[in-house]
């Protein structure tokens, strides 16, 4: 399941509610999970904010084949992406990746697969709105490279 969301959400009520619909009790031995949140300094600068952009459409086409290329490499029983889009606060959940497979292994390699991809290649353009403290000194700043994973 895939989800892009204007709105906040709770990743572990997210992941205990899909587990139950899953219906998959006794199957899975892993669940791997990334919970990504966003942070209130970049650069060295204080972030007070950040509007996350999206081309709707496109962005899920592209989290549905990152996550159709996890399956091809590894054995998964589920699979569980949610990312928000719009305006966000420090410390507000920006995305969700949870993988259930049989064993740990296959759980933690396509988790990582999922979330290098999705950083790295999906199609997310994000402003973030800086302040040194000084009302007359908060601009706004397109984030231009995300740090590296590895």
């Amino acid at each position: 399941m895939i989800r892009v969301l204007a709105t906040p959400f709770d990743p572990w009520s997210a992941i205990a509610e899909h587990q139950v619909a899953m219906q998959r009790d006794g199957e899975y031995g892993a669940c791997a999970t990334f919970v990504g949140t966003m942070r209130d300094i970049n650069e060295g600068d204080q972030v007070k904010g950040m509007t996350l952009e999206h081309y709707p459409g496109m962005t899920e086409k592209h989290l549905e084949k990152i996550v159709v290329s996890a399956r091809e490499k590894w054995q998964l029983l589920d699979t569980l992406l949610i990312h928000r889009v719009g305006d966000l606060l420090p410390n507000e959940p920006i995305v969700l990746v949870a993988v259930w497979s049989a064993h740990r292994k296959d759980a933690f390699e396509a988790c990582r697969f999922i979330m290098e991809d999705l950083k790295s290649q999906a199609p997310f353009w994000k402003k973030e709105s800086l302040s040194n403290g000084d009302k007359q000194a908060e601009k706004n700043r397109w984030v231009e490279k995300n740090t590296s994973g590895y």
